[in-house]
């Protein structure tokens, strides 16, 4: 995977917590791609997300800034009331434009930038959630060449969003929580 892929993209809303938790803590210290994740989060409060995978996680974790470089092993959650993009250049940058679908963060506009920053070399993950966020950027992810994964809706704590991005990307795999970690883990080795 380290030679095929360069990033992986996650986007996850109602039930976050525990689907990340299943997925994140057990990727090794040395996994070599960055991760950059979106959570539909309340405006107006800080965010704990960081700090608490930080404390599970093997890899290092912090909360995206603008216009940092985008670094390898890293997993980075978008703030609170911040769109998280990926720029061409391979950096990050926050954006506080309009709400997609009722959110901001949004998983669609992680996933578009960063299709058009890695094309075939990304994967993007749709975990559980309650609106169709992400539909439209895994479509985008798959477009360009990548590599779409779909929590099984019917393992997931809400079943709308994994269930709206099968239907925008038949083409993505279905996949147990258990499996995109092993898919993500395997990687490392081949």
């Amino acid at each position: 995977m380290a030679a095929r892929f360069d990033a992986v993209v996650v986007g996850a809303s109602a039930g976050a917590l525990e689907a990340l938790s299943a997925i994140l803590p057990l990727l090794p210290p040395h996994f070599p791609l960055p991760i950059m994740v979106v959570v539909h989060l309340p405006p107006g409060r800080p965010s704990a997300l960081a700090e608490l995978f930080a404390l599970k996680c093997q890899m290092v974790v912090k909360e995206a800034e603008d216009k940092e470089p985008i670094l390898p092993g890293t997993i980075y959650f978008a703030p609170p009331g911040y769109h998280l993009l990926v720029e061409v250049d391979k950096t990050l940058a926050l954006s506080s434009d309009e709400p997609v679908l009722f959110s901001r963060p949004s998983v669609d506009v992680l996933f578009e930038t960063a299709a058009d920053a890695y094309r075939e070399r990304l994967i993007a993950v749709v975990l559980t959630g309650a609106n169709s966020d992400g539909a439209h950027g895994l479509k985008a992810v798959v477009e360009a060449g990548g590599v779409g994964l779909i929590q099984d809706p019917a393992t997931a704590h809400s079943a709308f969003m994994p269930d709206a991005a099968a239907k925008a990307s038949p083409e993505a795999l279905i996949m147990t929580l258990a499996s995109i970690t092993e898919y993500l883990q395997k990687g490392l080795n081949s």
